[in-house]
């Protein structure tokens, strides 16, 4: 079970006219108090008699997908608290070597049996950092005495300068990409089902004999001419259309069984793929460079910027960036004055940010920057839990376009928002927006789930088999809209909920907008546990 919530706190309230396996999510107290007359649960996902979810598909096939497989080591074992093994103080001057000299001590230390070689506490104090820290070596945590601004009592790390330009403050895993290209010789083969539904996971493929249980595969689905051609190249407006191979769909895998040609995988696919429009594939990645079991805890970062926080962004735009990891976390932590993001993952798999403040960016207000929560290519089964987000362009954002799938924004609150949260640009799948609020924002848009035509380069549709999920947008707007072959929804969400965006497309689906008692209350708690069982 992970720590976010217990499987007695959602079944725990009983008699309910829907059953005890959701009015505990919303608290007892609240369960009570909340008449059993205006419960409700949705047409696509609700419990049946026996309190198991069950998930109705439109005449297209689209269904909404689970999405409980977020998060370190997929939700299934908690955060770990790694023991300390070292101390370190600030010391005067520029602490970059310092504290990487250290880093890298607890790097060489054996792994324990859990895989584990242990935290680098940050004592109390300030500490100026001119560089960038670097936790490369898997089983190895950095850890902070606190996230508040006393640094009597916290952990202060003073991004300085702006060498490199433009730099990560800390980076939490490999020095470089690979976009998981790296393939085991002798096991790629063709997936050879006609049709694998959004939600599915199980296929068939032609040749099983190169692959075995436990194998991390990556699953490739070709942009091909025929899948752009349906989907409208993109729906990108006055921009030119999607190009062939410019997006091609990928999904991060581990096999879970076999039996003769067909392939059961850990995680739910978020896309239809359709052997008529590409043949998909598949190989066993090699994992080169992959660094695992990693986190940063419990320390504020807070970026030197000089003169107007709208127009200077020559300092550190990112706090954490999250980059060639699986089983990673980000946890109690508050990152200021960034130009681009508090956290920012990329090629990342199984990662947890929890209880993250990503805080008054320093930049110019315009595109690429202030994405304080932000998923970059190859992000997947990512988990945002109990965020706040200020000042933001994009809060809870998925930069990552076709190959970034399968994201959580849970309990995420955004204050004063410039642009709205969202999938950003070409076709990332299977997000959820589950209990986002926006407060006080800028903007009249402030959630979308939607087509953006020919905003930024060529972005089109943002994504696809995504969910909002009750939200409350204010007197805001939450856009969804349904892509060409796919389905977005907003359910039980309150605020302006449409289908009237920037670009004149077909509504999504849309159901219970400003009614309360949506059950269950939260999609990916309910989830999770419905997986549990």
């Amino acid at each position: 079970m992970t720590n976010l919530f217990s499987r007695r706190s959602v079944l725990g309230a009983g008699g309910a006219a829907v059953g005890a396996a959701t009015l505990g999510s919303l608290g007892l107290g609240q369960a009570a108090a909340l008449p059993t007359g205006r419960l409700w649960q949705s047409e696509r996902v609700r419990y049946d008699s026996k309190y198991r979810l069950v998930y109705t598909a439109d005449a297209e096939g689209n269904r909404i997908p689970d999405f409980s497989h977020a998060g370190y080591k997929n939700g299934d074992s908690p955060i770990p608290h790694v023991r300390t093994v070292k101390t370190v103080q600030p010391i005067e001057g520029d602490n970059t070597a310092h504290l990487q000299a250290a880093i890298d001590e607890v790097g060489l230390r054996t792994p324990d049996r859990n895989g584990f070689r242990g935290a680098l506490l940050l004592a109390p104090g300030n500490y100026p950092v001119a560089g960038t820290l670097r936790v490369n070596r898997s089983g190895v945590v950095l850890r902070g005495s606190g996230d508040g601004a006393d640094p009597a009592k916290n952990t202060v790390i003073q991004a300085t300068g702006n060498t490199p330009v433009a730099r990560d403050v800390v980076v939490l895993g490999g020095s470089v990409s690979t976009g998981w290209r790296g393939q085991v010789t002798g096991t790629r083969t063709d997936i050879t089902s006609d049709w694998v539904q959004v939600g599915s996971r199980s296929f068939d493929v032609a040749d099983a004999s190169g692959l075995k249980r436990g194998d991390n595969i990556v699953l490739i689905h070709p942009c091909t001419e025929a899948w752009l051609a349906s989907v409208d190249y993109g729906g990108t407006a006055k921009d030119a259309g999607w190009a062939v191979d410019s997006q091609p769909i990928t999904y991060n895998r581990f096999i879970r069984s076999i039996r003769g040609n067909t392939v059961t995988v850990d995680v739910p696919i978020f896309e239809h793929l359709r052997r008529t429009r590409s043949q998909s594939y598949l190989y066993v990645w090699d994992r080169a460079g992959l660094v695992t079991g990693v986190g940063v805890e419990s320390l504020r970062i807070d970026i030197q910027f000089a003169g107007d926080p709208d127009v200077d962004e020559a300092h550190a735009w990112v706090g954490v960036k999250v980059r060639q990891v699986e089983d990673a976390w980000v946890r109690d932590s508050t990152f200021l004055h960034f130009a681009k993001a508090g956290v920012e993952t990329t090629e990342a798999t199984r990662v947890t940010v929890r209880n993250c403040r990503a805080l008054d960016p320093a930049s110019v207000i315009t595109g690429g920057l202030r994405y304080n929560f932000n998923c970059e290519s190859f992000s997947q089964q990512v988990l945002f839990v109990d965020c706040y987000a200020s000042k933001a362009r994009h809060a809870f954002i998925s930069n990552g376009a076709s190959s970034a799938s399968g994201i959580v924004f849970l309990r995420g609150t955004s204050e004063g928002a410039l642009a709205s949260s969202e999938g950003h640009r070409r076709w990332s799948q299977g997000l959820l927006w589950d209990n986002h609020r926006d407060i006080a924002p800028k903007v009249d848009l402030v959630l979308g789930i939607y087509n953006r035509g020919d905003y930024g380069t060529g972005h089109g549709w943002a994504t696809s088999h995504s969910v909002g999920w009750n939200c409350d947008t204010g007197t805001a707007k939450l856009v969804v809209q349904k892509p060409p072959t796919a389905q977005n929804y907003a359910i039980g969400c309150h605020g302006v909920i449409t289908g009237d965006g920037p670009f004149t497309q077909p509504a999504g689906y849309i159901e219970g907008a400003n009614r309360p008692g949506l059950v269950p209350p939260s999609l990916y708690q309910a989830q999770y546990l419905d997986r549990r069982r």
